[in-house]
C-alpha cells in the first residue's frame, strides 16, 4: 500500500494537480488577509464583518443572502450557480485557445481579438440576416459557425507571421489584439445598423441577439423576441432565474474534442513535435509552418466559438466602443490555462473555478460593504502562482528526492554489514588446502 501511495505522488499529474491546489489555496488566503486588513482599518466595518467577507470568500457561491434578521443563509442557489456555468463557457473557449497554443511551443496572448472579431462576426449575422429569411436554429449555426471563422481568420496572422518570418507570435499578437479592437469599433460605428435604438437609454449598445431584423410595413425592424438564441435544453429549469444555455455543453464537447484531438490523432501529434523543437519536426518530414500557422487557427477559433457561444445567449448585450480596452474573458483564457497546466480537460474545471470567482465578488459587493474588486487581487495572486506551477512542482520533486536520499545511508549500512559478513567466510592462512581457492587460477586447491 505505502508503494502504491509513493508510486501515486511521484506521477506528473499528481504534482500538477496539487501545485494548482496550492496555487488556489495561497491565493484565496491572501484574499482572506485583505479582508481582514481592510476590516481593521475601515471604521464602517467590524469583526463581524471580516467573518462574513472570508465565509463568502469560501463559500460564496452557494450563499442565498440574508434572512428577515440580516444574518447571512447558505444553501442551494441555482441562480448563482447557473450564471457561474454561463460565464464559464467563454471562459474554458478561451483557455482552450491559450492551451492549444501552449502545447505546441505559441503563446497565444491574441484571444482577445480574436474574441472580437467572433463577436462581430457573430452579431452582424445573427442581426443582418432577416429572422424570417430562414429557420432560427439554421440562423443561429450560421452565426455560431461565423464567429468559429472569424477568430480562426485572425488567428491565422500571428501564425503566418511566426511561420514565414519568424516573429515572436506575442509581438504579432499584440498588434492584432489592438487592430481588432480598432475593427470592430469602426464596423458597428460605421454601420449604425447594429446599434440599439429601441432602448433610448442604450443606444451605444449592440442589439440583443433577440432582436430579430423583420419586415414591418414595408421598413426593416428590429423587434424584440423574433431572434435567435442558443437552446436551453431544460437547464433553466435546474438553474430558474439565470443565463445558463447549452453553450455550457457545447464548450465541454470542444474541450473532449481537443483532448482528443491532442493526444489521440497523428494531427496532435505533430502539432506538439513542433512545440517541442520545430527543426526536429521538420527534419523528421513534419511541415513546421504548416503546422503553427495551423495550431493559431485552432486557437483563435476557439476564442471565436466563445465570442459566439457569449452573445448568441440572447441575453448579453455588446458595448461598441471596444477601442478603450480589450475583453478580460480574452486575458482571462491565460490563467485558466496556467492553472489546468494545458490539460484539456482540466480547463473545464479551472474556467468553472474562476466564474465562481467573478461570482463571488458579487456576492461580496451585495451582501456586504467589501468591494468585488478584492476578488480580482485573489485572481492575481492565483495567475502569479500559477505561473510559478512549474517551480512548485520541482518543490516537489525535490522533497521526495530527499527522501530517497535519507534513505540511502541506512543501505550503506546493511551493505557493509554484509561485506563484513563475506569477509569473515573468505580463507585464511589457517584454511586446508583441499578447500582454499588458489588467487590466480580461481580454482578449488584440489584441481592446482
Amino acid at each position: 500500500m505505502r508503494r502504491k501511495t509513493g508510486n501515486l505522488l511521484e506521477r506528473e499529474g499528481t504534482k500538477t494537480v496539487a501545485a494548482s491546489l496550492i496555487s488556489i489555496l495561497i491565493g484565496l488566503v491572501v484574499g482572506s488577509i485583505l479582508i481582514i486588513v481592510v476590516g481593521l482599518i475601515s471604521p464602517n466595518l467590524g469583526s463581524a464583518s471580516i467573518g462574513e467577507g472570508i465565509r463568502l470568500v469560501f463559500f460564496g457561491i452557494v450563499s442565498t443572502g440574508r434572512n428577515a434578521a440580516g444574518t447571512l443563509t447558505w444553501g442551494f442557489n441555482p441562480q448563482n450557480i447557473g450564471n457561474m456555468l454561463f460565464r464559464a463557457t467563454p471562459l474554458i473557449l478561451t483557455g482552450l485557445s491559450v492551451a492549444v497554443a501552449f502545447k505546441t511551443g505559441l503563446f497565444n496572448i491574441g484571444a482577445p481579438g480574436q474574441y472580437l472579431m467572433g463577436t462581430m462576426a457573430t452579431l452582424a449575422i445573427a442581426l443582418g440576416i432577416p429572422a424570417d429569411a430562414m429557420p432560427k436554429p439554421l440562423l443561429w449555426l450560421l452565426a455560431f459557425l461565423g464567429g468559429i471563422l472569424a477568430g480562426a481568420l485572425w488567428g491565422c496572422i500571428p501564425g503566418m507571421v511566426k511561420a514565414l518570418l519568424n516573429i515572436n507570435e506575442v509581438l504579432a499578437c499584440i498588434m492584432t489584439n489592438w487592430i481588432a479592437a480598432n475593427v470592430v469599433t469602426w464596423f458597428f460605428d460605421a454601420t449604425k445598423v447594429f446599434q440599439n435604438t429601441v432602448e433610448n437609454t442604450k443606444t451605444s449598445y449592440i442589439y440583443k441577439t433577440t432582436y430579430g431584423k423583420t419586415l414591418v410595413d414595408g421598413v426593416w425592424t428590429y423587434v424584440d423576441g423574433n431572434g435567435v438564441s442558443t437552446a436551453k435544453l431544460g437547464l433553466d429549469k435546474l438553474f430558474p432565474g439565470s443565463q445558463v444555455n447549452a453553450g455550457f455543453l457545447i464548450a465541454i464537447l470542444f474541450a473532449i474534442g481537443v483532448y482528443i484531438l491532442m493526444t489521440k490523432t497523428t494531427l496532435g501529434y505533430q502539432l506538439k513535435a513542433c512545440g517541442a523543437n520545430r527543426h526536429s519536426a521538420r527534419y523528421a518530414g513534419i511541415n513546421d509552418k504548416r503546422n503553427i500557422v495551423l495550431s493559431m487557427a485552432i486557437a483563435g477559433a476557439l476564442s471565436g466559438a466563445g465570442a459566439a457561444l457569449y452573445w448568441l445567449a440572447g441575453n448579453t448585450e455588446f458595448f461598441w466602443s471596444t477601442y478603450q480596452s480589450l475583453p478580460a474573458i480574452g486575458f482571462n483564457g491565460i490563467p485558466v490555462a496556467l492553472l489546468a497546466s494545458n490539460n484539456p480537460i482540466a480547463v473545464i474545471f479551472t474556467g468553472i473555478f474562476m466564474s465562481m470567482l467573478n461570482i463571488v465578488g458579487l456576492q461580496l459587493t451585495k451582501l456586504t460593504a467589501y468591494n468585488e474588486y478584492i476578488t480580482d487581487v485573489i485572481i492575481s495572486v492565483i495567475v502569479y502562482l500559477s505561473a510559478f506551477s512549474l517551480v512548485i512542482r520541482m518543490l516537489f520533486t525535490r522533497r521526495r528526492k530527499g527522501k530517497k536520499e535519507a534513505a540511502v545511508p541506512a543501505s550503506a549500512t546493511q551493505l557493509a554489514e554484509a561485506a563484513v559478513g563475506a569477509a569473515e567466510t573468505l580463507p585464511t592462512a589457517e584454511t586446508p588446502p583441499d578447500t582454499a581457492v588458489d588467487a590466480d587460477s580461481g580454482k578449488g586447491g584440489d584441481e592446482v
